[in-house]
């Protein structure tokens, strides 16, 4: 018997709203329980003297700068948000949102000046 030629739909990329997300990681960021650090994060914050109040304070507070990505595994994305530190120039922190329900923080830098 022969199986009936089946078309498959065309694939349709999905992309969150740059609001939809930067509300996410804010609802997020308000339990620091939600909050994953990244051993890269740890080390570059330390390098970079940005202290983990300083990028919770991004992720509670920030704007999205740039893309909105999907991150290497289904449930995740990624984006960097920024903020101005008070008396100090923009922080910019990487972080992955973990099928809506935890932060991954993957860097974190002080913004150039433009």
């Amino acid at each position: 018997m022969k199986h009936p030629r089946t078309t498959s739909a065309p694939t349709v990329a999905f992309r969150l709203r740059s609001e939809t997300i930067r509300d996410l990681v804010h609802r997020l960021a308000a339990n620091t329980g939600n909050i994953a650090w990244s051993k890269h994060a740890l080390d570059r914050m330390s390098e970079r003297g940005i202290t983990d109040k300083m990028a919770v304070e991004v992720l509670r507070k920030g704007a999205v700068n740039g893309p909105v990505e999907g991150g290497k595994n289904v449930g995740e994305w990624k984006v960097k948000m920024v903020w101005p530190i008070r008396g100090r120039r923009e922080v910019g922190v990487v972080v992955l949102t973990v099928h809506n329900a935890r932060l991954l923080v993957k860097t974190a830098e002080w913004e150039d000046p433009t």
